[in-house]
């Protein structure tokens, strides 16, 4: 075992404390001549002693951390970061790693440009940017008329319209109104515009709203499956209420799986009001107590979401007539029916279009996803054929990418200024 010492001072004899402290100063000075010594080069000569150290400078400020995103980082590269503080530009995470510039937060952020028709149609105008192409210089001919029909029926402006639009053409041809490729494209695009002219339309894109005293103004949104009815309504809610209106949405697609909390999303953004049902629940019953309590919390509009459903299938569509009638009943009036059309479907929109206007007297056309089709003189179509007002375009998934239609900016995107030079 071990031994135990314990050294009571109280018991020890001045004198003897006294020589032990001298013993202890006596080793501790034979330890700095021995470091004296080893500090001798091997002639026995002594080194010059170094010049004593300045004072050392206050430390400077710690320069704030750069965020890492910890996720792309692995825990032995975190402890590197940790240990190795980051100097005032860059990073170095290990050798593998490139070094990454902190970022600038005085900087000022990218603009991102909001989309336009122009870009939404870039597919649809690059079918009359080749024909343009292709005819320049070139006589009016019978060619020139066969090349022409070809571009617009591909672009979905219908049999009907593209027939009257090229009589029209021949004949200011035949009357020297038109002499070379130039005026033939002005006069295609007058002509065009002219054809959408024929359709009345509100100016400015206004939604109707009722006029009868307590009555709550309801806007319905119909449509097939898969063309962007909520969205829609979401980027409808937004442009009310940015004119004031306190809007409140009504969930009517009980159907479709998580279509409610699409729609509460988009209420969200918004910053409108949503009035949900149980899944599967009867949508009518949902439309229904919307007004109610529109009517009781003084809403301007009501903005009804509908569940997607083909316009051929009759056990749907009548379905469709029936929340239309609810709709309609008091407290409720029914101004606008809004049928958002998925523009890469082309011809069979039009087909779209006369099924729901028999069913719930369609009022206006929201054509969406342009961007992605080239067929966007299907909007043409569908004015001239049944004369219905296509009243916006949807150009994007923003809260704001949504157009008011304007006859002739749409035409002047589709065909492009800049083919004329």
């Amino acid at each position: 075992m071990g031994h135990h010492f314990v050294l009571n001072l109280g018991a020890v004899d001045s004198t003897v404390l006294f020589a032990v402290l001298a013993a202890v100063v006596l080793v501790l000075g034979g330890g700095v001549a021995v470091l004296r010594r080893r500090s001798h080069n091997t002639t026995g000569a002594p080194q010059t002693a170094p010049a004593p150290a300045p004072a050392p400078a206050p430390a400077p400020a710690p320069a704030p951390p750069v965020p890492v995103d910890v996720d792309d980082v692995t825990s032995s590269e975190l402890v590197s970061l940790e240990q190795s503080p980051p100097e005032a530009s860059s990073l170095q995470i290990g050798a593998e790693f490139e070094s990454f510039s902190v970022p600038d937060l005085q900087a000022t952020p990218e603009v991102v440009e909001s989309p336009t028709v122009e870009g939404s149609l870039r597919k649809s105008r690059g079918l009359f940017s080749s024909l343009r192409a292709a005819r320049r210089l070139k006589a009016i001919d019978e060619e020139t008329w066969e090349d022409l029909e070809a571009t617009m029926l591909r672009a979905d402006v219908g049999v009907a319209t593209t027939a009257q639009v090229l009589a029209a053409l021949k004949e200011q041809v035949k009357s020297g109104a038109i002499t070379d490729d130039r005026s033939l494209f002005e006069g295609l695009k007058a002509q065009l515009v002219a054809v959408l002219l024929q359709t009345t339309r509100p100016s400015n894109g206004e939604l109707a709203r009722s006029t009868s005293l307590g009555a709550v103004t309801v806007w319905l949104v119909v449509g097939v499956n898969g063309v962007g009815k909520t969205t829609t309504i979401g980027k409808l809610a937004s442009r009310a209420g940015g004119q004031g209106m306190k809007v409140l949405l009504a969930a009517g697609d009980t159907f479709r799986a998580a279509a409610g909390e699409q729609l509460a999303s988009w209420g969200d953004r918004s910053d409108s009001d949503v009035v949900r049902g149980a899944a599967g629940g009867d949508p009518s019953a949902i439309i229904f107590d919307a007004l109610q309590r529109a009517k009781a919390k003084n809403y301007d509009v009501v903005l009804a979401d509908t569940a997607g459903r083909l316009h051929n299938k009759v056990n749907l569509v009548e379905e469709l007539k029936k929340i239309r009638r609810v709709a309609d009943k008091e407290p409720g009036e029914v101004t606008e029916v809004l049928l958002v059309i998925d523009a890469t479907t082309g011809q069979n929109a039009l087909v779209q279009a006369r099924q729901f206007t028999e069913a719930v007297s369609v009022t206006g056309v929201v054509l969406t996803k342009l961007d992605g089709t080239a067929k966007g003189g299907v909007v043409l179509a569908i004015e001239a054929e049944l004369g219905i007002p296509v009243r916006f375009i949807g150009v994007g998934e923003g809260l704001h990418d949504l157009l008011v239609f304007e006859p002739k900016a749409f035409i002047d995107a589709l065909v492009g200024d800049e083919q004329l030079g």
